[in-house]
């Protein structure tokens, strides 16, 4: 995982060719909503200006199937990347290939800016079609992927092209492999993961490669249910996937075989129904069969002694890796497990823990709460993250090149 950066290569005179993630989303009025992913990129594009290269980025914007359409183009990027850049123009091309945007890309001069269209307006794209790629690559001398949350997809922009053309991270790349690849090998001990969720099949590959690395495991939200019913809990209507309680049951073996503490839930909130203005109840495991059966009743939190147990086993971490919420936390009778685990988090990180919040809801959840800032390190990749955490080599990290 030594991967070249963009601090180890020559850039000045340079035009170079960067994989940003502006998946932003957006408003009915093309207004964007979250900044927070081009707010990420800034590092790395402030320092190749100040270096004195010329900048040309490339990203996707949702799913526009291969096909241009204006409900996804990244021209509101551009204007908002114009703002946060504070002086430096940054200048739009209508597309990410083609004789216009050679011609545009010839002519940028170091210390400028350019903004391609969006990349999966081309079908190409997500083939990881190696003409195209070409065309890619004729655009820079030198190539750069800040874009973790693409990183785990072999496309034409995150991975052939990185065969083109002398190939290192960026600054947000780096820095991700860099505290995730460390916490994985090498943890400062006791390592405590944390996986919520709604599905034990999202990551069970996650769970079988911590199993051997981790000293504790901490299972909330939906999958939880799962190990429960497993364990020969009832529970009732929730969410279970009934096709993984064997390999539930299978992997909280593994963990006694392995001296890993699996943390499962002491007590649960239960609901009839999915609503802010739910009437809640809460149960111990154990004494669900009053409660469960009654009027379709399910679990959809962590209860208060879990929470408390969670928190307890969090504070005493010296690293952390949290993804996926405890509970649906978008409603507010539900939140309270999510919102504990968090500020543990912060907790140990206070205490010197290192501590990483992956995925797209777990980040969601910490930023919903105000807590974002307590963190050591808050994940910009989703799947990226997840396949990471599984140990799975990712396609726009492997082709970046090595240092020596």
């Amino acid at each position: 995982m030594d991967k070249k950066s963009v601090r180890d290569v020559e850039v000045v005179g340079k035009r170079v060719l960067v994989r940003v993630d502006f998946n932003v989303p957006l408003d009915e009025e093309m207004r964007i909503t979250d900044d927070t992913r081009i707010r990420a990129s800034l590092p790395t594009i402030q320092y190749l200006l100040e270096k004195g290269a010329a900048v040309i980025l490339m990203s996707h914007l949702g799913r526009p199937k291969g096909k241009r359409n204006s409900g996804y183009s990244l021209a509101p990027a551009a204007a908002r990347l114009e703002d946060l850049l504070d002086g430096t123009p940054v200048s739009f091309a209508g597309d990410c290939v083609g004789p216009e945007t050679r011609e545009a890309a010839k002519q940028l001069q170091p210390g400028e800016v350019l903004l391609l269209e969006n990349l999966r307006f081309h079908a190409e794209e997500e083939a990881n079609d190696g003409a195209f790629a070409d065309e890619l690559a004729a655009l820079g001398d030198l190539y750069v992927n800040d874009a973790f949350g693409s990183a785990h997809r072999a496309h034409a922009s995150t991975e052939a092209v990185a065969r083109r053309l002398p190939a290192v991270a960026g600054l947000l790349m780096k820095r991700e492999i860099g505290i995730m690849g460390a916490a994985l090998a090498s943890p400062e001990r006791p390592f405590v993961a944390i996986l919520g969720g709604a599905k034990v099949s999202d990551k069970m590959g996650v769970i079988g490669n911590l199993l051997g690395k981790v000293d504790t495991l901490i299972i909330g939200g939906g999958m939880a249910n799962t190990f429960l019913k497993a364990l020969g809990f009832p529970v009732g209507q929730s969410l279970v996937e009934e096709d993984r309680v064997k390999d539930a049951e299978a992997l909280a073996g593994r963990a006694q075989l392995q001296n890993v503490e699996l943390m499962l839930p002491r007590d649960v909130v239960i609901a009839s129904e999915f609503s802010a203005e739910a009437r809640t109840q809460v149960a111990g495991v154990r004494a669900m069969p009053e409660y469960i059966t009654q009027e379709g009743r399910r679990i959809l939190d962590i209860g208060p002694e879990t929470a408390a147990a969670y928190g307890e086993a969090i504070r005493k971490a010296k690293t952390v890796v949290w993804n996926g919420p405890m509970g649906v936390f978008e409603m507010e009778p539900f939140a309270h497990g999510t919102l504990a685990v968090a500020q543990a988090v912060c907790d140990a990180t206070r205490n010197g823990a290192t501590t990483i919040v992956g995925g797209g809801d777990s980040v969601a959840a910490i930023e919903q709460m105000g807590l974002a800032d307590c963190v050591t390190h808050i994940s910009t990749g989703g799947g990226a993250s997840l396949e990471f955490l599984e140990g799975r080599e990712l396609p726009g990290v492997a082709a970046l090149m090595t240092r020596d």
